[in-house]
């Protein structure tokens, strides 16, 4: 009651007052100081929102006089009024009145267009308060917006857009165009707020007898128009309606809808016509908010960098940028997944299309540059292969479905990412994400098309690099018939034949001229990217070879045959192995002879499956993967009853698919189209199965192939362990298994976790890790698969994990299982005898080691007991403890346990991962003493080892490396007793293409094992195996040099300081870095690493980094590395006279992509050697300690422009990296869904602890002004969905940081990108613009 009685006092007060200042004439300024008594008096301050209240209720319209005008104008403008408050009130009341009060209405119209931005964001708090409520009760801003109105910034946004719309809604009315839109985008009353404009307030009929005013209230709309035009040209104005844009898009849609609705009727209107000039300006101005950029502050190098970092994308396609050093990154990723100890369980399609989007945002590139640059690295990729390394690495084969399998599919999904892009946003229903989609561009309806025409360009433009065009002799024959097809093609276009015809023009194959370019183009074809018009680009097929095609003959095709009922013999089955399938229907047949077919029918359509359809079948690899899968996975019979498993009955279909893709090329591809989850699924039961049965006879088809259940087992088994990576050293696995993600991949559960995720999102919109965005691998079962649904396989598992954990025991001698490991010590022992005494050279091979079968003739077979395969292996620990044991005490021979060793793979091949396991451990325990390789007890390597020890010495030194000490010439090679076992085993095996199987697990093993031992285990075991496959020997001695760098920091250090000197031209002192040279050929090399010692420092990085223990060490060098470059190619541009800088934007350009391309290089090593879990600590260990700590530079004095080229770089390998394990899109990949925003968030509130003072930096302020500024600029422009993460705190802070340095533009920036949380704090800083 006191309140409101005070209230009314005031008023009376200022009514008073009013009335007085009225009557005597005074000038504005006595009127303010009687106000300012009257404030005094009842206690209130500055900016008075009772006295505002009051003037406005006098103004409409009791007192409506110029003099009330002139004081409301001086009030305003001398800030004893809140103009945001004021106009609110006027405008509430006037608009709805404007044809009663023309005016009023003129008047409000002046002061809006004078006071419209005068916002003051430092009121006072309780002021403030009473601005915001007053402001939202007067629009109805919380009503018709839906929102919460509690910042001053927020109201002002929401004021503003009112206005705007209210004022275009008005002007409409008046000019007798209704608008009828459903949305309600402002809460200012107009024509529908009164019912009658021919009748003011008062009832007053007889305003229609002015003619002055009648002419007024025409003037006034076309003055509102004008007013609107002047108000949204101000950049102010801009901001705060991009602000609407993109946390309120629906909108300013509305908007954007009542600008086309006033084009639309232009013509039609006479009115319009008259007022045609106003109407461009607004809708200029409104459409301007969209491609509205901020200006930084060029003056400073900072804000310069900033800039060049944000050139809008250009158009055309430049060969210097296409071939330019920063799309490393694609030639890193390539190569590194091409590592045959590296399978990837992750999609390489899905990761390429994300690095595909990364590298286009920060390269600033065209489509056309970009998928340009993915081609060059793919071809670099399958060039790197021409002169082949013998070794059981991947192929050819792998790198060509790389090129022609995997990219195409990245592009597939990257232009169906576009469609779906498109049509949701021209649905209306764009979110934030898709209002400003990553790279800080906005992607308008005119940009929907580019990423095609980019692609069709880019394939014509790549005819131009002929030297990488030249294809491998192996598939000479299919680029030539791809040539063919298309100069049949056009032929038969000419001749007004049937294009499409099913056979080749045998005669001209020969002669056509073929090369990648024609392969591309078909894989591109085939998918539907482009169209058979490719055919008649200029130059794409020689005018000699169309017209041979006229004349030649087609040659009919064995899938011809296959389609048309012919029956699977022989000749017809060699020839389906080794020519591709062409299209679905062939492969779909071929699927239903393997599951219904005859025994020989469906081992045959297995092998057929795995032959050229799915190692050269690129066009359709993908579906290829797809059937192989379901294969692995065969249903249940309709007419089948019995207890036993329903796959037995597939045995040898199953037996032939396993053996065909276990090859290192096949599981290679396989991995590359992502579906390792889905292999291990389907093998698990297949193991579970085979390894319950106990095996009665061998089984054998009527084609002569030698089939048992332990084969079946042992080839499903080592299958399944080979995804799963099992033989990671006891060491490694505990090092890798602290919270890193990769340490997840060491397990099986973590394949069946990634399974049953991609099987629960298998019907959602967004793309999942599956191999190809046209045909989605379908699982053979819609519900989740865990290890826990096969007893026996999570049995053995549990079993081998405690063997590696510790020492065999709690087992009595009479239990089951010692039972059955004296049968196998029997059969062992039995052999043993039956072969004589030790005797001979143990270096020399035995003849009889493991062909792949069972020996199942003679006596043997009665030695070998007929067990399940589950019970053998669980037996095979306490065999392996009895043998080891037994030589170690002199019982045993070596001769004899090599011997034992290679009867127990003969007899169950599964065993050789029992036998690895535990070695791998005893090795690792450290408690078995060295035996010598003198080559009397154990094979000698002292043939080879010196001449091994100095090619690894001479490929380290090339790479700056300091080798290991090398063994004295005169003493003997020492391994430890499993070590010596392990690799006596292995040499005795067979180089036979039928276990290639068993020696992908045993190779790799080895290496692991024996690069874990003190040096020089490594080349003692490289020179054994020299001697046994000497045309092995280059492949041998360089993954002998790799060991080097698994536990020697100091040699990774030197190896990756020689990655970014070749990678910047420096081993060539006349090349300047700033040159221009494409780094690539320095880091990668040209070609593989047949020719020792000249493997590129890169390609030695690349094979060695997964091994090297301690990866955080990696952060730290290259963090060291790429500030130290930065440095030197800051220091070489910027002159010592600092007046120069301002006028060399040119040469800070090229300064400053030599810095990126340092950056880039950095990122990629760093995320290709620990993926997340080093990105993870870059954010939140390394970098902040980096700029924490305090260095001494040991190259003197340090230049500003250096220091700012230093935090530059930082900043840009910071955001990369992330880039590449996030991507820049607003849903992250899903393995990083919950990851990426805890990351940055963390960083970021390290960044705003420091700009608060909260924590004292170490590093040159020079350099952390340059890194915050930098950081924040790329987020803004490449991944503003990142920002959405922070805290809205964090912001705040981080933007007033910037504003002491005077980046205002920038810090505006920042906060328009925090979405709905920040729009107030952003709203707050439009003062800032000019």
């Amino acid at each position: 009651m006191e309140m409101a009685s005070n209230a009314t006092l005031f008023e009376e007060r200022v009514k008073e007052a009013l009335k007085r200042c009225q009557e005597r004439r005074e000038p504005p300024l006595i009127w303010a100081t009687e106000m300012v008594k009257c404030l005094d008096s009842a206690g209130l301050g500055l900016p008075s929102v009772e006295l505002g209240q009051v003037l406005v209720s006098q103004l409409c319209f009791a007192h409506n006089s110029p003099s009330m005008w002139k004081f409301l104008d001086h009030a305003l403008s001398s800030r004893l009024l809140s103009p945001l408050h004021v106009l609110s009130l006027l405008t509430s009341r006037i608009i709805p009145h404007r044809w009663s009060q023309p005016e009023a209405y003129r008047l409000y119209l002046e002061l809006l267009s004078r006071y419209a931005f005068s916002f003051d964001p430092v009121e006072p708090d309780a002021s403030k308060e009473r601005i915001i409520k007053s402001v939202d009760a007067a629009l109805q801003l919380s009503k018709t917006y839906q929102v919460h109105v509690l910042e001053l910034g927020h109201t002002m946004v929401l004021f503003f857009f009112s206005i705007v719309v209210g004022l275009l809604d008005s002007t409409l009315d008046d000019w007798g165009l209704p608008v009828t839109f459903l949305d309600r985008a402002s809460g200012v009353a107009r024509s529908g707020d009164y019912l009658n404009m021919d009748i003011d307030s008062k009832g007053n009929k007889n305003f229609k007898q002015s003619e002055h005013r009648e002419q007024m209230r025409r003037t006034n709309s076309f003055l509102a128009m004008e007013v609107l035009g002047t108000l949204t040209e101000n950049r102010k104005a801009k901001v705060l309606l991009r602000l609407v844009h993109l946390n309120m898009p629906e909108g300013f849609n509305g908007l954007l809808r009542r600008i086309q609705f006033l084009e639309a009727h232009k013509l039609a209107s006479s009115i319009l016509k008259s007022a045609n000039q106003l109407l461009v300006r607004l809708s200029a101005n409104i459409r301007g908010v969209l491609d509205f950029e901020y200006q930084l502050n060029k003056r400073q190098l900072i804000g310069m960098l900033i800039d060049i970092g944000s050139n809008k994308l250009v158009s055309g396609c430049n060969f210097e940028a296409v071939q330019s050093a920063c799309w490393v990154p694609f030639d890193i990723y390539m190569e590194n997944v091409m590592d045959v100890k590296q399978l990837p369980v992750r999609s390489t399609i899905v990761i390429l299309r994300e690095t595909i989007r990364t590298l286009q945002g920060f390269n600033r590139a065209s489509w056309q540059e970009t998928f340009l640059a993915l081609w060059l690295s793919a071809l670099r990729l399958v060039q790197r292969e021409r002169d082949p390394l013998e070794g059981p690495i991947p192929h050819l084969e792998s790198r060509l479905c790389m090129l022609l399998s995997i990219a195409p599919l990245a592009i597939t999904q990257l232009l169906e990412d576009e469609v779906n892009s498109y049509n949701s946003s021209s649905q209306g229903g764009r979110e934030y994400g898709y209002t400003e989609i990553g790279y800080g561009h906005e992607m308008d309806r005119k940009c929907h098309a580019s990423r095609k025409h980019g692609l069709i360009s880019s394939l014509q433009v790549l005819g131009h690099f002929s030297a990488l065009l030249c294809p491998p002799s192996s598939i000479a024959d299919a680029a030539n018939l791809a040539a063919a097809k298309a100069a049949g093609f056009i032929s038969n276009s000419k001749n007004g034949k049937d294009s499409l015809g099913g056979g080749s023009h045998g005669n001209t194959i020969v002669k056509s001229g073929g090369n990648m370019r024609h392969l591309i183009v078909e894989a591109c074809i085939a998918r539907k990217l482009i169209d058979t018009s490719a055919y008649f680009w200029p130059g794409y097929v020689s005018a000699s070879v169309i017209s041979m095609s006229d004349s030649s003959p087609i040659q009919g095709s064995p899938w011809s045959t296959f389609m048309e009922g012919a029956p699977l013999t022989g000749p017809l089955i060699d020839a389906l192995i080794a020519i591709p399938a062409s299209s679905l229907a062939e492969l779909e047949k071929l699927y239903h002879v393997a599951l219904n077919g005859s025994e020989e029918e469906k081992s045959a359509a297995a092998k057929i499956l795995c032959g050229a359809s799915l190692r050269r079948g690129w066009n359709i690899q993908e579906h290829v993967v797809h059937y192989m899968v379901k294969l692995l996975s065969p249903p249940i019979p309709p007419n089948f009853t019995g207890t036993r498993s329903h796959l037995i009955d597939y045995l040898p279909m199953l037996s032939a698919i396993l053996f065909e893709a276990s090859s290192i090329d096949t599981v290679h591809i396989l991995s590359f189209h992502g579906v390792v989850p889905e292999v291990a699924a389907a093998l698990m039961p297949l193991c579970e199965a085979f390894g319950s049965v106990t095996p009665t006879s061998n089984h054998k088809s009527s084609m002569g192939d030698e089939l048992s259940i332990y084969m079946v087992f042992s080839s499903a088994f080592l299958f399944l362990l080979r995804l799963w990576k099992f033989y990671k050293p006891p060491l490694e696995q505990c090092i890798s298994g602290r919270g890193r993600a990769i340490g997840s991949e060491l397990t099986l559960e973590y394949l069946l976790i990634l399974r049953n995720n991609r099987i629960a999102s298998h019907n959602s919109a967004a793309h999942d890790e599956t191999s190809s965005s046209l045909n989605r691998i379908e699982s053979t079962s819609d519900k989740p698969v865990y290890i826990d649904s096969y007893p026996k396989l999570r049995a053995w598992y549990c079993q081998n994990r405690s063997c590696i954990a510790s020492t065999l025991s709690g087992l009595c001698n009479g239990s089951p299982v010692h039972q059955v490991a004296n049968k196998i010590l029997n059969m062992i022992y039995w052999k043993m005898t039956k072969s004589g005494a030790s005797s001979g050279n143990p270096s020399t091979p035995s003849g009889s080691s493991i062909s792949g079968s069972t020996a199942s003739t003679g006596e043997d077979a009665y030695q070998r007991p007929m067990l399940p395969a589950w019970e053998v292996l669980e037996a095979v620990p306490l065999v392996l403890e009895a043998i080891l044991t037994a030589c170690a005490h002199g019982i045993l021979s070596s001769r004899d346990l090599t011997t034992g060793l290679r009867d127990l793979v003969d007899f169950l091949p599964a065993s050789l991962v029992v036998i690895i396991s535990y070695f791998s451990a005893e090795v690792s325990r450290g408690i078995w003493k060295l035996v010598p390789m003198n080559g009397k007890d154990w094979p000698s390597p002292a043939a080879n080892l010196l001449s091994v020890e100095s090619e690894i010495k001479e490929i380290l030194a090339a790479m700056g490396v300091d080798a290991p000490r090398c063994s004295p010439g005169d003493s003997t090679a020492m391994l430890p007793l499993p070590m010596a076992a392990l690799v006596s085993l292995t040499i005795t095996f067979k180089l036979d293409k039928r276990l290639e199987y068993i020696h992908a697990v045993a190779g790799t093993s080895l290496a692991n094992c024996a690069s874990s031992c003190p040096w020089p285990s490594m080349p003692i075991i490289g020179s054994l195996w020299v001697q046994k496959v000497r045309r092995w020997h280059n492949f041998i001695v360089g993954s002998c040099s790799l060991s080097v760098f698994r536990q020697d920091k100091k040699a990774v250090a030197q190896l990756l300081r020689s990655c970014f000197t070749s990678f910047l031209g420096l081993f060539h002192v006349s090349k300047s870095p700033l040159a221009g040279q494409n780094g690539v050929v320095g880091l990668l090399g040209d070609i593989n690493w047949a020719h020792c010692p000249s493997i590129a420092p890169g390609l030695l990085y690349l094979r060695s980094c997964r091994t090297i223990h301690n990866v955080q060490y990696v952060n730290h060098v290259i963090i060291g590395l790429v500030a130290e470059f930065a440095r030197e190619l800051a220091s070489r541009w910027a002159s010592k006279d600092s007046q120069q800088l301002k006028s060399s934007q040119s040469s800070l350009a090229l300064a400053t992509t030599k810095v990126k391309e340092v950056a880039t290089l950095g990122a990629s090593l760093l995320c290709v050697t620990g993926g997340i879990q080093l990105v993870q600590e870059l954010y939140q260990e390394t970098l902040p300690t980096w700029l924490l700590s305090t260095r001494e530079e040991k190259l003197g004095e340090v230049s500003s422009v250096s220091r700012i080229m230093e935090g530059y770089a930082m900043a840009y390998l910071l955001v990369l990296s992330g880039s590449f394990i996030w991507g820049l899109g607003a849903r992250p990949p899903s393995w990083t869904f919950s990851i990426r925003a805890r990351i940055v968030r963390t960083h970021l509130d390290f960044l705003a602890g420091v700009l608060e003072g909260n924590i004292s930096l170490g590093c040159d302020p020079a350099t952390w002004k340059s890194y915050v500024s930098c950081l924040v600029g790329l987020l803004v422009s490449l991944a503003p969905t990142w920002i959405r993460d922070v805290k809205r705190e964090t912001l705040r802070k981080l933007a007033n940081g910037l504003r002491g340095w005077h980046e205002c533009e920038l810090a505006l920036s920042l906060l328009e990108k925090g979405g709905p949380a920040t729009l107030g704090s952003a709203a707050e800083l439009v003062n800032v613009i000019n």
